[in-house]
């Protein structure tokens, strides 16, 4: 989760900024945590506090009406809706926030079930859906060494019908300004990223470069990387100085649970 969240304060200034050079500074007074961080959060939340997935995104949402960039016309409907109910949507964010299904469960079946549930309340269309198990379980298969990074493509493109493009495509693309909103490209770009890294801030670094919906690309990207990397500690307690004290919370109480030491 940690890994997702660097990923989405770092790509953070970006997302409507100045495009990023390849000797950006990694943090900066810019930088910020967006809709990524607090969704990230509220999946984790649900799922150690023993909430639903729709309760707690809508009450993290409501708790940050207006982060960094704010939040998409249609999900921002939704948080604020009398009734909210799933969209069809198919963009980014259901790959974005699902990172904590992949270690706070520890069973293949689970992750894959609990993916699907995170993105249902919103992000219900086929593609949403795929999105959110495809980072799930790439993400858990990696940190259990279940697979090793060599296989990440062939299983994306046999399971879920993803092709991974070149690296040097996406930049192109990125550079173009075209800006990758949806699972269809988003998914298999982050994935190319984190494929071509050689640490963790790499990875962060790649993913950013590639322009585009940074901060998303980058999150996606963190998450993957956590799970084969080591997070520097010192790129690690820079996060934790962009985050409010109810979110730290969540991100200390997580680490607990799943008995990992961060420091």
């Amino acid at each position: 989760m940690l890994g997702a969240i660097i990923g989405d304060i770092v790509g953070s200034r970006f997302e409507f900024g100045e495009a990023p050079k390849p000797d950006f500074e990694f943090y900066t007074d810019e930088c910020s945590f967006t809709d990524d961080t607090i969704c990230t959060i509220a999946i984790a939340d649900a799922i150690m506090n023993n909430k639903s997935y729709r309760d707690a995104l809508l009450e993290w949402c409501r708790r940050y009406p207006e982060p960094m960039g704010g939040y998409g016309g249609r999900f921002y409907r939704w948080i604020n809706s009398d009734d909210p109910q799933p969209y069809g949507s198919y963009g980014n964010g259901a790959a974005m926030r699902v990172s904590p299904v992949a270690w706070l469960f520890n069973d293949y079946d689970d992750v894959k079930e609990q993916a699907l549930l995170t993105a249902e309340p919103t992000h219900n269309h086929p593609e949403g859906l795929k999105g959110a198990e495809c980072i799930a379980t790439l993400c858990y298969w990696l940190r259990t060494t279940r697979i090793n990074r060599d296989e990440v493509e062939s299983k994306m493109e046999k399971l879920w019908g993803y092709t991974v493009p070149p690296l040097k495509d996406i930049y192109r693309i990125g550079q173009q300004g075209h800006f990758d909103g949806t699972c269809m490209e988003t998914v298999p770009w982050a994935v190319r990223c984190f494929l071509e890294s050689q640490n963790f801030e790499d990875a962060i670094r790649k993913a950013v470069l590639a322009d585009g919906d940074t901060d998303t690309k980058a999150n996606i990207t963190g998450a993957l990387a956590e799970a084969f990397y080591v997070i520097p500690p010192e790129i690690a307690a820079r996060s934790f100085s962009y985050l409010p004290v109810d979110m730290l919370d969540i991100v200390l109480q997580y680490y607990d649970v799943i008995g990992t030491t961060l420091f």
